[in-house]
């Protein structure tokens, strides 16, 4: 079976042509707990961290040398999100997932509308919390591809190199169905986030040719034909698509970024982990083989 994001499933399946709202929340995960190491330096890491303000999130590093990958799950997805790659990436260097505020073991988030500086922020303040040593191969799934290429923007001196994974072209870049700004309304009540979906995705969008020139893959999917040609809701479904092209706007954020196509679903962690593992090891090597 082929999904969609979660809450872009909505947009394209279900608040285009029938505006039920399906959730596929990704939650629960292992008890890792509070305790680990006193730092995500080296061992094995899984805990709450404090950052500055006083709010929880949790993070798990394994695996041990730099540069640390970080990895960002998509929109309301945890940490669990990337059981199939952590492991894998973990032998070849130090590799850490966290949960954003509001999801899995973190504390709620704070109050709506939370913009791309607020995510960037939370990132940034539990890095350095948690004391987790750059540089940052940084990999983002879906909406967490926003999030990490904003953090690209704003600390090009600790990212060695990024990748991202089905992070769709923003809505904002076109009119938006009513339904669509409905749904990722910042206030309403089952956006556990509190994000600002929209100004997000467009502000990431319209930063990235900021990102200094680093090792870069944009894994898009091309979805097949039987599932964009099947019914029900055949209209929304054939906006897909224009899905590999529109991505390729990514490309603008570096001279070394490159183009991966897939054709599966939207949920290329689970549906083909080897493709991401080996983009990530890819450019890990290329940022290990720039001189210092």
């Amino acid at each position: 079976m082929y999904r969609t994001p979660l809450w872009r499933s909505d947009v394209w399946l279900a608040l285009l042509v029938t505006l039920v709202v399906l959730t596929l929340g990704a939650c629960g995960g292992d008890d890792g707990g509070e305790g680990g190491e006193a730092s995500g330096a080296e061992g094995k890491f899984d805990r709450v961290v404090e950052i500055e303000g006083g709010r929880g999130l949790y993070v798990r590093c394994t695996g041990s040398g730099s540069p640390t990958v970080v990895m960002e799950a998509g929109d309301e997805g945890d940490s669990v999100q990337y059981i199939n790659v952590e492991g894998a990436v973990s032998e070849k260097t130090r590799t850490c997932v966290y949960d954003r505020a509001g999801l899995g073991k973190s504390d709620p988030a704070p109050p709506a509308p939370r913009q791309l500086p607020d995510l960037v922020g939370d990132l940034e303040k539990l890095l350095d919390s948690a004391e987790i040593p750059g540089p940052y191969v940084l990999v983002g799934t879906s909406g967490g591809g926003y999030i990490v290429a904003g953090y690209a923007v704003e600390h090009p001196d600790r990212v060695a190199s990024m990748v991202l994974v089905e992070t769709p072209a923003p809505w904002l870049i076109a009119d938006p169905p009513p339904a669509v700004v409905k749904y990722t309304d910042p206030d309403r009540p089952g956006n556990i986030e509190h994000r600002d979906f929209l100004q997000v995705e467009k502000d990431a969008w319209e930063a990235r040719r900021q990102i200094e020139d680093i090792p870069m893959r944009v894994i898009s999917a091309d979805y097949p034909a039987s599932f964009i040609n099947e019914e029900p809701n055949l209209e929304a479904r054939k906006e897909l698509r224009h899905n590999v092209e529109l991505q390729k706007g990514w490309l603008d954020a570096s001279p070394q970024a490159k183009q991966i196509v897939v054709h599966s679903g939207h949920e290329v962690q689970h549906e083909e982990p080897e493709v991401i593992i080996e983009a990530i090891v890819d450019v890990l090597r290329e940022a290990r083989a720039k001189p210092s």
